[in-house]
């Protein structure tokens, strides 16, 4: 009520305002005769305009910034002053204004506004000027968006090729994907590392958000063994320089080395034979499969080599070629292999001597060698001689029979001159227990070749442990003892004897190497009264 009574006093005044002024107009026009009228009018009001009326920043990456020209004019007719200028909305400032600020009218003021994204998000704002003129508060529409810059990423990250061999290639894809909030240009892919090269780029290549492009790294290896190298990408991505690791291994084809290359059996008594061994190892860096394997010449022949066999790179077989000749004289022959190997044919040369001749006679010495018992898990070694009579005579092979038995001390071939002899070592190592038999076959171009010596041994177990025992008799009338027995000093102690003991010994004899013992007795009354432990003795075993 109060409020409503001031505002109609107000009014009243106004009224009587309006009143006087009213008589003032009829005495002005009753002078009108002899005054000029007056046409001068009061100045307009201040009033801020500004240019633009609003500001669109557009996308800015994010960290960027982004500036906007901006003019606030005073386009009434008298001054005013602009208090405060406020930007609102997430990353809107301004700058450029030193407040507050007089404005005479028709005077301009430029200054900035700044858009900082702090997110790649849409934002709005306003721009809110406060003056004194006729419009206290002029607004300026702001917008922007916040965008991040493109990334290059790649997949996969790496590249592996494995295994190739020499000759061939491997190709793997690769994808360049723009994974950021602008379009990229990448400019440049090096590709470093015997080997390697890519294909399916057309530089420089633009990316937009999200796109993808897709090329071929391939890896055609110039020899054996391991390559590594990188793929370098330059582009006007966030991540200007990005790399892929690249690796992969060079196989060499197979091939097939023999170890001999050539089999010489020398001179074999027609009627006897000689046999060598031969290996064939795989030398390359892939597989290989032995498809056929032949052999020609009289008087040889193979075992041990059973086509199709696949070897590993590395990986050997053996097998053995016996000379047995037919007639005296020289003999030739040779070996084929078929393969998948780089050298597909190969051949080993074979060569031997018949000879009817008279020659020396090999004698081995003892014709039986007995090595006793030895105890398992040890060995033993005897000493035999090998010895020439008549003529000289080659000892060219010396097959041992028996898995236990071994020989060392020949260097074969070895030449014996008649009347002469050579010694060698056999050591025998019993795999288990009980009697083991084998020999020793010596092969030579001797008349009696090939001579044999007889191996035989047998193996024992390990000596056992026990700990014998022994105490004084109780003073009191007993009808024997028990024996206890412990691991730790002071027990728990358990009794290890079946029965009574009747005398002050006793034998354990189921101990464990490497441990200690410790023993008390007690003595034992016709009435089985038991009396307590008597003091402890102890036994380290071995």
């Amino acid at each position: 009520m109060k409020t409503f009574t001031n505002r109609w006093n107000e009014l009243i005044v106004v009224l009587a305002m309006v009143s006087m002024l009213g008589c003032q107009g009829l005495s002005s026009a009753n002078k009108a005769a002899t005054t000029p009228p007056n046409n001068t009018q009061p100045p307009k009001p201040g009033q801020v305009t500004v240019t633009p009326t609003s500001i669109s920043f557009g996308n800015v990456l994010v960290g960027n910034n982004k500036s906007q020209p901006a003019t606030m004019t005073n386009s009434g007719g008298s001054s005013l002053t602009v208090t405060q200028v406020t930007a609102s909305g997430t990353g809107f400032s301004v700058s450029g204004l030193s407040l507050p600020l007089t404005l005479a009218a028709g005077q301009q003021q430029a200054f900035t506004v700044i858009y900082t994204p702090r997110a790649a998000a849409a934002s709005s704002g306003n721009l809110a000027i406060a003056n004194t003129g006729i419009a206290s508060t002029v607004n300026v529409a702001l917008t922007g968006g916040g965008e991040y810059q493109g990334a290059l990423t790649v997949s996969p990250t790496s590249l592996n090729f494995g295994s190739v061999q020499v000759g061939s290639n491997q190709a793997l894809p690769e994808t360049l994907t723009n994974s950021g909030g602008t379009s990229i240009t990448v400019t440049q892919v090096n590709v470093s590392g015997s080997g390697f090269s890519i294909s399916g780029l057309s530089l420089p290549l633009t990316l937009q958000v999200g796109q993808n492009q897709l090329f071929t790294v391939t890896f055609t290896p110039a020899s054996g063994g391991s390559s590594s190298g990188n793929l370098a990408i330059t582009s006007s991505g966030s991540n200007p320089n990005v790399n892929v690791a690249l690796s992969g291994t060079g196989l060499t084809a197979g091939a097939l080395t023999p170890n001999p290359s050539s089999l010489s059996f020398g001179n074999v008594q027609v009627g006897n034979y000689q046999q060598l061994n031969e290996t064939l190892t795989n030398s390359g860096g892939s597989n290989v499969t032995i498809s056929q394997a032949s052999i020609s010449g009289t008087g040889f022949t193979m075992s041990g080599l059973n086509p199709p066999q696949q070897l590993a790179p590395g990986q050997h077989i053996s097998f053995s070629v016996t000379f047995t000749p037919q007639t005296a004289g020289n003999a030739s022959g040779n070996i084929s292999i078929t393969s998948t190997a780089s050298n597909p044919s190969l051949a080993i040369p074979l060569s031997g001597t018949g000879t009817s001749v008279p020659q020396g006679q090999l004698t081995v010495a003892p014709t039986t060698m007995n090595f006793g018992n030895v105890t398992v898990g040890s060995d033993a070694q005897l000493n035999g001689t090998l010895s020439a009579s008549g003529a000289s005579v080659t000892v060219s092979s010396d097959n041992v029979t028996g898995s236990a038995f071994s020989i060392s001390g020949l260097s074969l071939p070895v030449t014996i001159p008649a009347g002469q002899h050579v010694q060698f070592t056999v050591t025998f190592t019993p795999p288990g227990n009980g009697a083991v038999s084998g020999s020793i076959t010596f092969g030579s171009d001797a008349s009696n070749s090939p001579t044999i010596e007889s191996l035989t041994g047998t193996g024992v177990p390990p000596a056992q442990h026990s700990v014998s025992l022994s105490w004084t008799a109780s003073v009191s009338s007993v009808i024997g003892y028990n024996i206890y027995r412990g691991i730790k000093s002071g027990g728990p102690y358990a009794k290890i004897n079946s029965v009574l003991n009747a005398s002050t010994q006793y034998s354990d004899t189921t101990v464990a190497d490497g441990t200690t013992y410790y023993y008390v007795t007690t003595a034992v009354n016709s009435n089985n009264e038991e009396s307590a432990y008597s003091n402890q003795a102890s036994a380290a075993v071995p």
